[in-house]
């Protein structure tokens, strides 16, 4: 697929895209705290537009293992005022989140995307993005919930587990009528999977191509690098930037990601190395609707 049908905008998928990360939680395993007033989370959104993001994905419920999830109220008041600011700087605009009625809310609030850990699988969710002509949505595998999930992590061959998950969860959206273009999917590093589990899923990514649909992909300061590497979270810098290249090499059209501006250097760098060897290959832009 050339493009990802999203709200407002066609995000062309002929160059490789960075989706920054906006957490508005006290408890998000990497940056918890740290942008959790909405004069904090609008001011990073600003940031990291001007580092390179081609997207934000704003937050308010962690899932980090272990963690609670909170009310929709709760999780609704962190994510709207960011998400109203955040539509006024040019760029999609995405949502994490699995409740519908933050889903129903954000959307109104012109919100462009919706990326739900739990693939639409909460009563409602599959609706309240059904119910929008044009929103764009990413699928992740997770098994169980957060609080869980690392309990579940047994799997006799992860990434067609994965696969076939995925292609469930995207046969279901489309049944709701849920347009193709609409859709991307995620491996979900971390969520219910073990180290080797992760790096089966990054060896093999190129595998979940065969699913037909731009996959997004998130190793940014995750545990298994630091499992790899032996630093801690705030340390991850040079692994998250090594593993979201190989993901992009491995057919990756969106990381999402923590460390923008790093993370945009390195791709202009594989970018050209990869035009190079194709000097009629094009990279468009973000292209507005």
């Amino acid at each position: 697929m050339a493009f990802w049908q999203t709200a407002r905008f066609d995000v062309d998928l002929s160059r490789p895209r960075v989706m920054g990360i906006v957490n508005v939680t006290p408890d998000s395993f990497s940056d918890g705290g740290r942008h959790a007033d909405a004069a904090a989370a609008c001011a990073h959104c600003e940031r990291l537009v001007a580092e390179g993001a081609d997207l934000l994905d704003i937050g308010g419920e962690s899932t980090r293992p272990g963690a609670v999830t909170p009310s929709a109220d709760e999780e609704l008041a962190r994510v709207l005022p960011v998400v109203r600011h955040a539509v006024t700087l040019g760029v999609p605009v995405s949502v994490d989140t699995s409740a519908p009625e933050v889903m129903r809310a954000v959307l109104d609030a012109g919100a462009d995307v919706v990326n739900d850990v739990r693939a639409l699988t909460r009563p409602g969710a599959l609706a309240a993005v059904a119910a929008h002509p044009r929103a764009g949505v990413c699928l992740m595998h997770m098994r169980a919930e957060p609080a869980t999930m690392q309990q579940q992590a047994d799997y006799r061959d992860v990434v067609a587990e994965v696969a076939a998950y995925l292609a469930e969860r995207v046969a279901a959206v489309q049944a709701a009528g849920v347009e193709r273009q609409r859709i991307v999917v995620d491996p979900g590093i971390g969520f219910g999977k073990k180290v080797e589990h992760n790096l089966a899923l990054l060896a093999r990514q190129r595998e979940l191509l065969a699913l037909g649909l731009p996959l997004l992909v998130g190793w940014s300061r995750k545990s298994t690098l630091g499992a790899v590497t032996g630093r801690g979270v705030g340390e991850r810098l040079a692994a998250s930037v090594a593993a979201a290249l190989m993901a992009v090499e491995r057919g990756a059209a969106i990381v999402r990601v923590h460390d923008v501006a790093a993370t945009v250097d390195a791709l202009k760098v594989w970018t050209a190395v990869a035009r190079s060897g194709n000097p009629h290959g094009q990279g468009g832009s973000t292209i507005a609707r």
